[in-house]
């Protein structure tokens, strides 16, 4: 049975459509789910979109569409040309643009008629309450697990629905947590993976299409939810296969053990979620180990010299086909059983896409005993910025 989220009530409540509405919606209103009420019933709704990226591309692009009279967009980044192979709201002419920007001109041009709220800032602690309070629904479309427990507890303290998704490669999930009688995202996982478990998508990839998939399904849950129609996905997980073209479900029950929506919870305010999840913060800079390092720019005066280094490059094989450094390959995932295929008396310069794995490597091989080991600062992207730019970046 679907739940209602009630937007907006009284004096503020519009409780017409124009001419001009009548036209644009006239699909909507035929339909006797949704009809003039459903339709002033999106009208009167706000929803808060957390990214405006992969998830939040076509998000903000359908619920534009639908009508949905106010959303906000909270975003910090800007455009980048990796952003276009997924991210559908963007164009060429966007790259470097605020995201939070080029989408309000995109939404906007999609439909003048909505009130397009943009923050263009990074979700912390301190703001996510004062952010979620005047909207009716919370989407997450964010990629990291502090943000997405951040999210959820603020939701939750603010008896918010939270229509969850998340991508990897060809697979998606989809669930809306936070509601009343349903279970939240700490319900599904209690605790963080291990910092460095899960890679994320600009380390292992995700098809362009996949988020326009689940986000498009994100999108039908937010319009269910304020609708009132239709079946949510209240209590269920569910999965998308897209190399099987698969859906399956899975049952989730609110525990009565949750530190956060349990009988008993122990969670009343909003904590550092990075400390939480065991990763620095993203303002942060350099890789999460720390380790002896090596610059592009020293790494090229050293092999112009000839200096004798062996370059071990711990990325996948597919990346090795992208691009080179002529390096030895061997996967960070194979490591511990290809360490014997390094000389520890050699001094060796690990590297990866963008030194967060090769920095893993490092450590690894420190407490294996290797101590003429370096990491490159940046990977393949700074190599390509400070030394060569003729080496491309993915």
């Amino acid at each position: 049975m679907a739940t209602s989220t009630q937007p907006q009530t009284g004096a503020n409540r519009t409780t017409s459509l124009s001419n001009e509405e009548i036209l644009r919606y006239s699909r909507h209103l035929i339909m006797p789910e949704v009809g003039m009420d459903g339709q002033l019933k999106l009208k009167n709704a706000k929803v808060l979109l957390i990214g405006t990226g992969g998830l939040g591309a076509p998000l903000g692009l359908y619920l534009a569409a639908a009508g949905v009279g106010r959303l906000g967009l909270v975003d910090f980044d800007v455009v980048d040309f990796t952003n276009l192979q997924r991210q559908v709201t963007f164009g060429s002419d966007d790259v470097g643009k605020p995201k939070t920007e080029a989408a309000r001109a995109r939404l906007g041009n999609l439909n003048p008629d909505i009130q397009i709220d943009t923050f263009e800032t990074k979700l912390t602690s301190d703001n996510a309450l004062e952010l979620f309070k005047d909207f009716d629904v919370i989407v997450d479309g964010t990629d990291n697990f502090p943000t997405r427990y951040l999210v959820n507890d603020a939701s939750v303290l603010l008896g918010k629905p939270n229509v969850y998704g998340s991508i990897f490669r060809f697979e998606g999930q989809a669930t809306v947590f936070g509601m009343p009688e349903g279970p939240c995202y700490r319900c599904l996982y209690p605790e963080p993976p291990p910092p460095g478990l899960v890679p994320s998508c600009a380390e292992g990839g995700v098809l362009g299409v996949l988020p326009g998939i689940v986000g498009s399904i994100q999108a039908m849950e937010t319009i269910k939810l304020i609708l009132g129609a239709g079946e949510n996905l209240v209590g269920r997980l569910l999965l998308f296969d897209a190399l099987g073209m698969k859906f399956r479900e899975l049952k989730l029950r609110k525990n009565p053990n949750c530190a956060m929506c349990g009988e008993h919870r122990t969670i009343h305010k909003l904590i550092d979620y990075y400390e939480f999840c065991g990763v620095r913060g993203e303002e942060a800079p350099g890789p999460d180990v720390q380790v002896p390092e090596i610059t592009p720019r020293e790494l090229k005066a050293r092999l112009d010299r000839g200096d004798e280094l062996f370059i071990l490059d711990v990325r996948e094989p597919h990346e090795f086909q992208i691009c080179n450094l002529n390096g030895h390959l061997i996967p960070l995932g194979e490591l511990p059983r290809r360490v014997h295929e390094l000389d520890s008396s050699l001094e060796i310069v690990a590297h990866c896409r963008s030194g967060k794995r090769s920095a893993e490597a490092v450590d690894f091989l420190r407490k294996a005993g290797f101590r003429k080991i370096q990491n490159l600062r940046g990977g393949i992207l700074a190599w390509s910025d400070d030394v060569d730019p003729r080496v491309p970046k993915y």
